[in-house]
């Protein structure tokens, strides 16, 4: 029998809902267009920025939850700090839209959305630390450890990653136990040594900081993308069919999308560290070169690189063809991810 939870009072942590909007089709494209905004897009991904902001916000409050004792004042600062820096929400964003396929409540998709974003804040800001990638900026402002110290940063990042669970766990993100410990599990998976966490420890091996860096192959690089930064999506794209205990079917239509969309962020990202700024992009850039780095735009070059950004998109929208118009926001996402500037 599973442990009791204690239930939450959602209505101080939720903004109202938007409900489920009516999307109009829109053809596949092999070709993205940077020229012309999605603008029904970008609104959609930026009121889903705005719920989230606020759930978080209401989440990381000052006031402890029911089981806790307190919460210390630099600690829950330097979490806000993190978790409150803006962002474009993406995770969130697919949770939202993938529960909406199905007309999972907005609620729903928005707990475990927030609990997505905490686990992908805490990897910032373990990621920033001097001892990982040693930065100095992001999203436009200090890193924790700079605004702070790193003995803070480094339990920030814990009790970011630990709240993610929390708030998994509760009756409030679903009403069926089986489906919270759906959800706690693949995010577990995707967070740890099988997906980010260990894609972060083959990230530093291939700047050789155990001895000689492994050869750069494709699929070294594939392997090591698909988890340091793939698995999060990934995961993001398939929680809102577990939050609907979808068939096998959609489940794996999503997941083979989240994992072209994966695929395709990390290119992009990769892109923007050697064409982007630092003040467009919000952090430091040119750094893959400078550490060595293999990544698919050192393999492959710019143009290749794009191609292959090109051909994914196809993929995700491929994947979504049996959804049909219902799926146009997620079309519209896989564009914004290969054209992002920041």
């Amino acid at each position: 029998m599973l442990p009791s939870v204690i239930t939450y009072d959602l209505d101080r942590c939720l903004t109202p809902s938007l409900g489920l909007r009516h999307r109009s089709s829109r053809n596949a494209m092999t070709q993205f267009n940077t020229t012309q905004p999605d603008t029904g897009f970008a609104s959609h991904l930026a009121a889903t920025a705005a719920e989230t902001d606020a759930l978080l916000g209401r989440l990381l409050s000052a006031e402890p939850a029911q089981s806790e004792t307190a919460r210390p004042a630099r600690l829950l600062a330097a979490m806000r700090h993190s978790a409150l820096a803006g962002g474009k929400r993406l995770r969130p964003f697919l949770v939202t839209e993938t529960a909406a396929l199905f007309g999972v409540p907005r609620h729903q998709a928005l707990m475990t959305g927030a609990a997505l974003e905490c686990v992908h804040c805490y990897s910032l800001v373990h990621d920033d630390l001097p001892a990982m990638d040693d930065d100095d900026l992001r999203r436009g402002q200090p890193t924790v450890h700079k605004a702070f110290d790193e003995a803070t940063a480094i339990l920030a990042g814990d009790s970011l990653l630990t709240l993610a669970f929390d708030l998994l766990a509760r009756p409030d993100t679903h009403p069926s136990a089986e489906v919270r410990v759906r959800l706690v599990g693949e995010l577990a998976q995707a967070s740890g040594i099988g997906g980010m966490a260990g894609g972060q420890m083959l990230d530093l091996a291939a700047e050789g900081r155990f001895g000689d860096p492994p050869a750069g192959t494709e699929a070294s690089i594939l392997t090591l993308q698909s988890m340091k930064t793939g698995a999060l999506i990934r995961f993001g794209c398939r929680a809102g069919a577990i939050l609907a205990q979808a068939p096998d079917a959609d489940r794996d239509a999503l997941d083979r999308y989240g994992a072209a969309i994966g695929q395709a962020f990390q290119i992009a990202d990769d892109l923007l560290d050697v064409e982007g700024d630092a003040a467009t992009v919000g952090k430091a850039t040119g750094k893959d070169a400078a550490s060595g780095k293999a990544t698919l735009v050192g393999l492959l070059g710019i143009e290749g690189a794009r191609a292959r950004l090109a051909k994914l998109i196809d993929t995700a929208d491929a994947a979504l063809a049996g959804f049909g118009k219902d799926a146009a926001m997620l079309r519209s996402a896989s564009r914004f991810i290969a054209e992002r500037r920041t």
